[in-house]
């Protein structure tokens, strides 16, 4: 492989290890937090915090436009001028926004507890807890213009950082509320959560922009542009947050509290943490992919790259997943979960799918067609609703595992099509062997957890999952500087 390729490739490992890295560390807490919640609250309590979390969620995308990711686009680009002046007054822009949505979500919120009492729960009123998380959702909304200050300034540093400290803060915070106050202490623990996240954006963004209140009249009228390019975002933020509770409120209505723990604790181990891999995409694959999004080659190029080194990362982790999740499950929740196994197992082999399907989606989003986005994400999200409350009805909590892997199915297709006729994408060969070849083993792992059991099991999948990762890993040697680069290391050492 030439010099070209070879860069390339190690640049691409080399930040999606960086922001793995974070992530993965993230996880790492998380893992610890939810395994006191899950022996404090059991699945009946973390059915709660999921649901009022996604709630949330919802408002927030429905209330704050978009500014977290609109806002960045116009900060990077006085960043990229050097131009300090303009910087600091279209940040007194964005932070003038953020106080108004921070104050619209409040109000929302307040205004519909009795709603969304009534349509996630079927017992009992909780008005009063949909109106008590008011506050964090204001918080969140100055968090997010904090947020896009810092990434605008490439402070990636500091946002690691504040990462880093919010998930820390959600261990110490939670684990002694949620020992002396049990479910009555969920809705404080958001709130203060949201105190301490805000907290932190604040510290390293203040430092970098002092706040300014003088020449702050009429400055809403120039933050018109960012708010339109956030729209078609939010929206498609929104429609997933409402995807997402409906599932939940379904699940919480026909089943019980503890299915929707289940749920939650299953889709969280696979979706949400398997999705550290991809959090480099958005911080250095999307930047990269917006500056060759005119040219079909370079673009294809890219992409395909991204999906080679994505998928040699992901696949022998999800292969691995797939084995362990009946030893991880009762030593990162409790046996109570032991059930959630076979739903989680089969909805692994979802992210195999995702895998190939987001760098290709990010090139609708570089070329600026957000409304083909939102219609993409929306048909996606609809599809998801249908077939988990289906796949529920059928075969109860292991059917929406099922319901989710055949959802990115049709995601993959549909992204991968639509790429295909609109903007001329081919996936490249060596994409398509190494897909094959890793999702085939993927496959393998996950049909010996239905044929196999005892030692023959596990020595089964032990040599399925050394297959994939020797596969991956002989591949990830030859195309970068990695292996030498580790071998000078320790011989230094």
């Amino acid at each position: 492989m030439d010099k070209e390729n070879d860069e390339i490739y190690s640049h691409v490992l080399k930040f999606t290890g960086l922001f793995g890295g974070v992530q993965g560390l993230n996880v790492l807490i998380g893992l610890v937090r939810n395994k006191f919640v899950a022996l404090l609250l059991g699945p009946g309590g973390m059915g709660l915090v999921s649901l009022f979390n996604t709630t949330v969620q919802l408002i927030s995308q429905a209330t704050h436009l978009g500014i977290s990711f609109s806002a960045v686009r116009h900060i990077s680009e006085y960043y990229d001028a050097g131009d300090k002046e303009k910087a600091a007054h279209y940040v007194k822009v964005v932070r003038g926004w953020c106080l108004l949505t921070a104050l619209l979500g409040m109000l929302v919120c307040v205004v519909l507890g009795p709603f969304l009492s009534n349509a996630t729960f079927a017992w009992g009123n909780h008005t009063l807890h949909f109106i008590l998380l008011a506050p964090a959702i204001g918080m969140i909304a100055v968090t997010g213009g904090e947020t896009a200050i810092l990434k605008g300034q490439r402070k990636l540093g500091a946002l690691a950082l504040v990462q880093i400290t919010a998930a820390l803060a959600s261990l110490v915070i939670s684990v002694p509320i949620y020992y002396f106050f049990w479910q009555a202490g969920i809705v404080p623990v958001i709130v203060l959560m949201a105190f301490v996240t805000m907290c932190a954006t604040l510290w390293f963004s203040l430092r970098i922009f002092p706040l300014q209140l003088s020449g702050a009249r009429g400055i809403l009228g120039e933050g018109m542009e960012m708010v339109r390019l956030g729209v078609a975002f939010t929206l498609a933020g929104i429609v997933g947050s409402a995807a997402e509770m409906i599932v939940r409120s379904y699940l919480n209505v026909v089943g019980d509290l503890d299915v929707l723990g289940l749920y939650n604790a299953g889709y969280m181990l696979t979706i949400t943490y398997a999705g550290m891999v991809f959090s480099a995409m958005e911080t250095d694959f999307f930047p990269r992919l917006s500056g060759v999004n005119n040219d079909i080659e370079a673009t294809n190029y890219t992409v395909n790259r991204q999906m080679e080194v994505s998928l040699l990362i992901v696949a022998p982790m999800l292969t691995a997943l797939i084995a362990l999740l009946p030893v991880l499950i009762p030593q990162l929740f409790t046996s109570e979960f032991l059930p959630v196994v076979p739903m989680a197992q089969v909805t692994a082999l979802a992210m195999f799918f995702k895998v190939l399907t987001l760098p290709v989606a990010y090139i609708t989003l570089a070329r600026g067609y957000s409304m083909s986005y939102l219609m993409l994400e929306s048909a996606y999200f609809v599809v998801f609703v249908l077939l988990v409350v289906i796949g529920y009805q059928h075969w109860g909590l292991f059917g929406t595992g099922v319901a989710i892997t055949l959802a990115h199915v049709f995601d993959y297709l549909m992204i991968n099509l639509y790429a295909y006729k609109k903007y001329g994408y081919r996936v490249s060969v060596t994409v398509s062997r190494y897909a094959v070849v890793l999702l085939s083993l993927g496959f393998l792992a996950y049909a010996c957890t239905i044929l196999l059991d005892g030692i023959v099991y596990w020595l089964v999948e032990l040599i399925v999952v050394l297959a994939s990762g020797l596969y991956s890993l002989q591949i990830l040697r030859k195309k970068t500087h990695l292996w030498q680069a580790l071998i000078r290391r320790f011989r230094k050492g």
